[in-house]
């Protein structure tokens, strides 16, 4: 008997542990291909591909984020195999069994729950006899007479995870294991029981046995996987464990960077401490879902969070300047309005997170914020992702509202494109940083710039449009003209001005060819400060100097650019000096065989007065 394990995948570089831990439990015992696509691909050439295989039985793991494009592969199968047996596993149809059903006819059968063991005797009896009412955990359609009927078994228990082999040991993966994500677990379940989430549904939290999981994470590296995804709910619930792998992936990452989901506020100061002091720079990455800092919302969801040491964490990290952090935040909870979620924004973007995720409350099938729905008035998407529409306490004008800051919050503050420039506007022109992302969202949206494309200088030119409007005080509400002239008065162009110029130099590996600003410096002015620095480079530093440069190369390798303030000092301490200015000289390309060059800035600082002096003489 035939059988393919699929799935579509949100990218192509992410790959399906559900499909390899049921080949590693069944594959022995079936002819078993694993076929992984994108919710990009054509259903057409999925089809075809799957139809080329001629198999017996298909599953499909299937999620929020795949499971229409999902039911539209399934209806274009069924017409071309009716003889094939259709299985459905994962969590978006683990729950409302009768609903998917009746909703998908195509489909025979539904595997709810952890499906290494319910899948493999569930194939045993397609093959075999048909006793389907003997597989405890799934759901299948029954004939009597010529009706059908949809019947759920039971649930079966827990598996013991130290009887489950390994998912992570098929030859076919290791050609692609460097460029593509690895997920992988050492537990699961969830000791919380946030009620917009599926985890709190599973009580407990079982691990797989330590040695072997390091025997994987070492054949993983060996074999050349680069990233590594662990999928645990909360990887450092137990405190010695998580001390134990962390020492373990120290000492044997090789190059290889580990992404892991953590609870903050239970981080124990010794972990934190060790990994300070032995962490290697960017191989580790923590996910920290924050979701609410407003303590009734928390309490509406069950969930315990701690925020002065959920605080201490984060800031012990970042110190520590060893692990990037990815802090997750959702808008739309229970009792949560527009300005308490202003304010739960502002508190964790405080902690200057390297990523700030701003989600939407997804109503999760089986969670029970959605079978709690009425009481706080939600309306909610009907299909998948179900992302809600509207509370008592945040209508569906304030969610589009936000979903203007989510959408430059993005293409700024997380792609870091222009650090320097959104801290000097969050920390001295505008009210708090939710303001200036929603005031630049409004303004991004009025122009109607979401709904065309953007290049690296778009993104310049429009953050320099928008600060350029701060004059136009009657656009939007009394309240928004308020804030505008409150930025307008605080704000000094030329400082902002010079902190885009140096972001974008900074945004490149090699010399640009363009900017976004009209360069104002004329050729003999250019061309003395190029005789400048090559006559007199210590004057820029010792560093500088030893570079040796000559004209040629500084012509080929460096971009130059007058600033009216000190940057060196403002970079240092926040000091805005404008009596001394800045010539930003900026070098690229100039490591010999590196694979990624990366920009090198100097600068020359001197009094105002002589800056005009110094290439007229």
């Amino acid at each position: 008997m035939k059988v393919v394990l699929t799935t579509l995948n949100a990218k192509f570089i992410h790959t399906s542990l559900a499909l390899r831990c049921l080949k590693a439990y069944s594959g022995e015992r079936f002819d078993m291909d694993i076929a992984e696509y994108t919710i990009k691909d054509p259903a057409m050439n999925i089809v075809s591909d799957i139809f080329s295989r001629n198999p017996d039985v298909v599953g499909f793991s299937c999620y929020i984020w795949n499971i229409e494009e999902t039911i539209t592969v399934i209806n274009m199968l069924r017409k071309i195999m009716p003889e094939v047996k259709i299985v459905l596993g994962g969590p978006e149809v683990s729950y409302d069994m009768n609903y998917w059903m009746d909703r998908v006819s195509e489909v025979d059968f539904i595997v709810i729950g952890e499906g290494e063991e319910t899948f493999d005797q569930l194939l045993t009896e397609i093959e075999g006899d048909g006793k389907y009412h003997m597989v405890f955990g799934i759901a299948y359609r029954k004939q009597r007479g010529e009706e059908s009927e949809v019947v759920i078994m039971p649930p079966r228990p827990k598996l013991n995870l130290a009887e489950l082999p390994s998912p992570h040991r098929f030859k076919e993966d290791i050609p692609n294991l460097g460029s593509r994500v690895v997920y992988f677990e050492t537990s699961r379940g969830c000791p919380f029981s946030c009620q917009f989430c599926l985890s709190s549904i599973e009580v407990g939290v079982r691990y797989f046995d330590i040695e072997r999981t390091k025997a994987d994470i070492l054949y993983l590296i060996d074999s050349g996987a680069k990233l590594i995804k662990f999928v645990d709910r909360t990887f450092n619930i137990k405190r010695d464990y998580a001390l134990e792998m962390f020492r373990f992936l120290i000492e044997n990452h090789r190059g290889c960077v580990f992404q892991f989901e953590i609870t903050a506020d239970i981080m124990r100061p010794e972990v934190l401490d060790y990994l300070a002091e032995h962490a290697p720079p960017g191989v580790f990455r923590f996910e920290i879902g924050v979701q609410s800092t407003n303590d009734p919302t928390n309490e509406a969801v069950q969930r315990r969070q701690n925020w002065s040491k959920l605080v201490r964490t984060v800031t012990k990290v970042k110190d520590s300047k060893k692990i990037d952090q990815h802090l997750d935040l959702i808008a739309g909870l229970p009792l949560e309005n527009y300005d308490t979620f202003r304010g739960t924004f502002n508190d964790v973007f405080e902690l200057r997170p390297e990523e700030l995720q701003l989600g939407f409350l997804k109503m999760l099938r089986g969670t029970g914020l959605r079978l709690d729905a009425t009481k706080w008035g939600y309306i909610y998407m009907d299909r998948a992702p179900y992302e809600m529409l509207g509370n008592d306490l945040m209508p569906f004008g304030d969610i589009v509202r936000i979903k203007r800051v989510e959408d430059v919050l993005e293409k700024y503050w997380n792609a870091h494109r222009m650090d320097h420039t959104l801290l000097y506007l969050v920390e001295r022109v505008f009210d708090s940083p939710f303001d200036f992302f929603q005031l630049f969202g409004d303004y991004w949206e009025r122009r109607g710039w979401q709904k065309i494309g953007h290049q690296l200088e778009d993104l310049f030119s429009r953050l320099w449009a928008f600060l350029g409007s701060l004059e136009e005080t009657s656009a939007g509400s009394e309240l928004q003209a308020s804030m505008l002239a409150d930025a307008r008065d605080r704000l000094d162009t030329e400082v902002v001005l010079g902190l885009m110029k140096y972001d974008f130099f900074l945004n490149h590996n090699y010399k640009p060819r363009k900017t976004w600003w009209e360069f104002t410096m004329d050729k003999s002015e250019w061309s003395g400060w190029m005789r400048r620095l090559v006559e007199r480079p210590a004057d820029v530093s010792p560093e500088f100097a030893a570079l040796g440069l000559s004209e040629k190369e500084l012509h080929k390798h460096a971009v130059i650019e007058k600033l009216p303030y000190d940057l060196a000092a403002f970079l240092a301490s926040g000091e805005i000096d404008k009596s001394r200015h800045t010539l930003l000289v900026m070098l690229y390309a100039l490591d010999a065989g590196s694979t990624k060059p990366t920009p090198r800035p100097h600068m020359l600082t001197m009094e105002a007065g002589r800056m005009s002096e110094v290439v007229t003489k």
